[in-house]
């Protein structure tokens, strides 16, 4: 399995403008001293290179990369109400995608069939031509754009299983059907979209799977979820490369988040996932997004490098009644 990080992720920190903010420079360094401890898991790790300009581009307007370079250039600010960057932010978010990037280049190459991008700052709530919820610019969008646009990957499943809604990655593929984006988050939270109504539209329309889960959900509801709604409809659409937006702050002690998972629920739905990607004789990586509990984080993502890496087996999750 490939493990893709860059020292400059502990450079990017909101917190040097607003003291209370949870996206720390301690969640990577929580989980790069675990992985260390359990020796990487046997992991080839390997550095990441920054995006390129024009990888940026792929996804993103050429205006917002501008103002997140000048922004970060003068020495940071504040973009929105929760997302902050300071003068090390653009060139930790370069190498946040160029990381993303490398994965899936490498998965298409066929060096390894799985693999991890931790890296930050984390992507999936960027958009087009916004930053907001602390995402610069949108790793995982950019690492499937380039897959189909570069690599000759026909079709990408994304999964997005944060807590919160994967509103930038969705808007990104609203129209698009050769990327089937599914999103497991928490009804009713930041940023307040990805309603279960919610199926994509013009020639992407059904290519969109939302499914909101109350606050409180637990394990059984987030596999339920993943098992009866969103692996049958992947198992039809027969991903090429199945990318996850991993993001670990549906864990019972994040801050920001309402559920009620613990590290080994995130392993249960990797293992799910990579079940799929074997029966559909796709490469998966995962993307590093949320999860600001540094200890629960830590815990949670190697329980999910474990597990995509083949060890254990999943447990089924009976159907839902009615």
């Amino acid at each position: 399995m490939l493990y893709f990080r860059h020292q400059s992720s502990l450079e990017h920190d909101p917190a040097l403008l607003s003291p209370e903010h949870p996206d720390t420079p301690e969640r990577i360094g929580a989980v790069e001293g675990t992985m260390e401890r359990l020796g990487w898991l046997g992991c080839e790790v390997r550095d990441a290179p920054a995006a390129t300009e024009p990888e940026l581009g792929l996804v993103h307007a050429r205006s917002q990369i501008i103002m997140i370079h000048d922004l970060c250039a003068v020495g940071g600010g504040q973009i929105d109400a929760d997302t902050y960057v300071g003068e090390s932010s653009y060139e930790a978010a370069l190498y946040a995608a160029g990381g993303a990037c490398e994965l899936v280049r490498a998965l298409v190459r066929g060096e390894d069939d799985v693999g991890f991008s931790a890296l930050r700052p984390s992507g999936h709530h960027a958009g087009r031509d916004y930053a907001m919820g602390f995402c610069l610019f949108n790793n995982v969008a950019i690492a499937a754009e380039l897959a189909i646009h570069e690599l000759g990957v026909q079709r990408v499943l994304i999964l997005d299983w944060d807590v919160h809604h994967g509103n930038g990655t969705a808007h990104i593929f609203r129209h698009r059907s050769d990327v089937l984006f599914a999103s497991v988050h928490q009804r009713g939270l930041f940023p307040w979209t990805g309603a279960g109504t919610d199926s994509g539209s013009g020639d992407g329309l059904g290519y969109t799977i939302n499914v909101p889960v109350p606050p409180g959900s637990g394990e059984a509801v987030w596999m339920s979820a993943l098992e009866h709604v969103i692996l049958p409809a992947a198992l039809e659409f027969g991903p090429q490369l199945v990318l996850i937006s991993a993001g670990f702050d549906a864990h019972r002690d994040d801050p920001l988040g309402g559920c009620e998972l613990e590290s080994s629920s995130f392993a249960q739905m990797a293992r799910r996932v990579r079940e799929l990607a074997l029966a559909v004789g796709a490469p998966v990586g995962a993307v590093l997004e949320g999860g600001y509990h540094p200890p629960a984080l830590a815990e949670s993502v190697a329980a999910t490098v474990a597990a995509l890496s083949g060890v254990g087996t999943a447990e089924p999750t009976p159907a839902p009644m009615g």
